[in-house]
């Protein structure tokens, strides 16, 4: 399945990305999670495939999210230093 995903970067947080089906764009966001994004701005489009290599995560993640619920969220990673504390932890 090959899908065209329209990719938002939050005003808020730099790092932070909103996938969502390029034909649909925010319509499915919640409008509390687009408060809370701080607004958006399109970062770009891609045109995804299950197999297709992204630096976060897999497409086929994000393309699951997107047809479940309607978008993906990418958050930006973890300091190093809490990162290593959480492994500690357990």
């Amino acid at each position: 399945m090959k899908s065209i995903c329209a990719v938002y970067r939050s005003r808020r947080n730099p790092d932070t990305y909103l996938y969502v089906d390029h034909h649909e764009g925010l319509s499915r966001v919640p409008e509390a999670l687009q408060r809370e994004l701080g607004g958006t701005e399109r970062a770009m489009t891609l045109v995804l495939t299950p197999q297709r290599r992204l630096a976060r995560t897999s497409a086929a993640e994000v393309l699951r999210a997107i047809r479940e619920q309607g978008y993906y969220l990418q958050m930006p990673p973890l300091p190093e230093t809490l990162r290593v504390q959480g492994r500690d932890a357990t």
